[in-house]
């Protein structure tokens, strides 16, 4: 890893468990509201911010829901279980984070999440001390998949896109790294990757375990 310049995570799905909890609490309000399984529309959703993720859903539900309503109520079983309480974090998390500070790295997390929301599920997982900045959503214009989030913590890091490593686990994430020049591994959470997501020239791995040991000798950096 030390190949890089700098590191910079995704949060949710890939430092915090917190994707699982997202579509639970979606499942839960569509019960409410006796609609069928609409896990292929949350799926949409994975790394997108939140206004994006309300565009997605409202025009997915249509007609079906009150809208307003329904968000209200899926925002408020969410901020339930992830602004009090601390998500578990995933698979290598704290070894991966212990061996990029051995290295002496700068570190980012670059997250759709709102920047105080995001402040707030770090410090209460005990990780917020590892990062240099966090980079959330309404900081940029264009969530991803657009490269927008990716530009902006490059620049405020001081480094080239392509000096730097980018940790992802959804498909739109991965898509918004790679369009901002970007070295990528991704790390799957909910979703499998599709045939055409595997199609790009990125990393995939089955946990941040992996990670330190991996060997980049073979990258043009």
């Amino acid at each position: 890893m030390n190949h890089f310049e700098a590191i910079i995570f995704d949060m949710d799905g890939l430092l915090l468990d917190s994707e699982i909890i997202g579509l639970k609490t979606f499942q839960q309000t569509c019960e409410e509201f006796n609609l069928e399984d609409k896990t292929d529309l949350f799926i949409q959703c994975i790394g997108t911010n939140s206004e994006a993720t309300k565009n997605i859903l409202s025009n997915g539900l249509g007609l079906e829901v009150d809208f307003v309503t329904f968000w209200g109520i899926c925002r408020s079983k969410y901020h339930a279980e992830t602004k009090t309480k601390a998500i578990p974090l995933k698979q290598g998390v704290i070894d991966l984070l212990q061996h990029i500070k051995s290295l002496q790295l700068p570190v980012a997390v670059a997250t759709s999440t709102h920047t105080e929301f995001a402040l707030t599920k770090l410090g209460n997982a005990g990780i917020v001390d590892f990062f240099d900045m966090v980079i959330g959503g309404e900081q940029v214009r264009n969530s991803k998949p657009k490269p927008d989030i990716y530009l902006k913590a490059v620049e405020q890091l001081n480094v080239e896109p392509s000096n730097c490593l980018a940790l992802e686990d959804s498909e739109n994430g991965v898509k918004s790294a790679l369009a901002a020049g970007l070295t990528v591994i991704q790390i799957p959470d909910l979703v499998t990757p599709s045939c055409i997501i595997e199609q790009n020239h990125h990393i995939i791995l089955d946990s941040l375990s992996e990670v330190p040991d991996y060997q980049f000798n073979s990258l043009v950096i």
